[in-house]
């Protein structure tokens, strides 16, 4: 649906960027581009080698954990030194193609491919490229690029930012050689919002749903004065404030509407008590309205036995048989120590974890 964005008219155009910046930004682009073979910091093809993870929980045979039901994952690794830190994705309607971003401030867009059962097997297709800020720039600093949400919508690539908070729109097709022709505004004070801990989880609500297609938004630990999480609505019918309640010491890492309206946020959290942790929780999407203080029951959760590492992001398409599916990818951190996952689960209605 169009919305408007900060400093622009609802074409969705920037008037205030002088056409010769976006001239030099899409030029620059295309130079770096020529160095098809470059595996360095500015970027290009990545090949991808994936390790087939077969079984959720190591030693065991078990598939069904809560809601969900585990079909298959994906160790991901690459000689190109720029994969990793990745901390969000979302698929194209053909449900093979998809579009990442890295919070150093980079796209990652590929395919997956299956095997002959249907099973993840492997990313093709895949390359890094550095991502155009408002001024052209692509070396701006993590703190101005981390970038950690991502939506898609119409013609636009939302991209929402930690650190230097804000709501990005990129045109579509073009994102990849383009800096943003807009942002969104954001009905939460700047000072409300912790530097690294703001604006991690970016979606789309359905359009026929009462959001009517809005964008929204849920911090990651950025808290009111109840402890409860920061969100909002920004733009549609409904736009304006809410907060999400927080248990059990997680932190939204991202999240995704399903076609009934309802918001499923991926969550983690890391203690000494508990190790890793990572959980979903279906929240009803009729209760998202301004001045809410919404909740939801965990559907999944995971620990240090399973195979998760930082999970920072979460997709669902609807699969050939009618069945909804969920992708989650892992945010590595650049670590030897960490690991950059995609798995993929079923979902099914018909079972509800309790909530702790």
């Amino acid at each position: 649906m169009p919305f408007l964005l900060e400093g622009s008219t609802s074409s969705g155009l920037d008037l205030r960027r002088p056409k010769t910046v976006l001239l030099a930004a899409v030029l620059a682009t295309l130079l770096a581009g020529c160095s098809s073979g470059d595996n360095g910091e500015k970027g290009g093809p990545a090949d991808i080698r994936a390790t087939v993870i077969s079984t959720f929980n190591p030693g065991s045979n078990e598939t069904r954990f809560g809601a969900l039901e585990f079909v298959g994952g994906l160790e991901l690794s690459s000689d190109n030194v720029l994969l990793g830190a990745i901390s969000a994705i979302r698929f194209r309607p053909d449900q093979r193609h998809f579009i990442s971003v890295l919070d150093t401030g980079h796209w990652l867009t590929g395919a997956i491919e299956r095997d002959q059962e249907g099973r993840l097997k492997g990313v093709s297709d895949a390359r890094i490229t550095p991502m155009i800020d408002r001024h052209g720039g692509t070396d701006a600093g993590k703190g101005d690029m981390d970038a950690e949400g991502l939506a898609l919508r119409g013609n636009h690539v939302l991209v929402s930012y930690e650190q230097y908070h804000r709501v990005d729109a990129y045109p579509d097709p073009g994102f990849e050689i383009s800096p943003p022709d807009g942002t969104m505004p954001i009905p939460i004070p700047r000072s409300e919002l912790r530097s690294n801990r703001s604006l991690e989880a970016l979606m789309i609500a359905p359009q026929s749903s009462p959001l009517a297609g809005s964008a929204v938004i849920v911090a990651e630990d950025s808290l009111d004065d109840q402890g409860n999480l920061l969100a909002a609505i920004l733009d549609g019918p409904l736009s304006g404030r809410f907060t999400v309640r927080r248990h059990g010491g997680f932190n939204v890492s991202d999240g995704v509407f399903l076609p009934d309206g309802d918001l499923l946020l991926l969550e983690r959290r890391f203690g000494l008590i508990h190790g890793l942790g990572v959980r979903i929780r279906r929240i009803a999407g009729a209760n998202i309205k301004p001045g809410a203080v919404v909740d939801g029951e965990a559907i999944f959760e995971a620990g240090p036995g399973d195979q998760i590492d930082n999970m920072e992001g979460l997709d669902v398409f609807r699969a050939a048989d009618g069945s909804l599916h969920l992708v989650m990818v892992s945010d590595d951190n650049h670590s030897i120590l960490q690991r950059s996952l995609m798995l993929e689960f079923k979902l099914h209605d018909d079972n509800i974890v309790s909530q702790n």
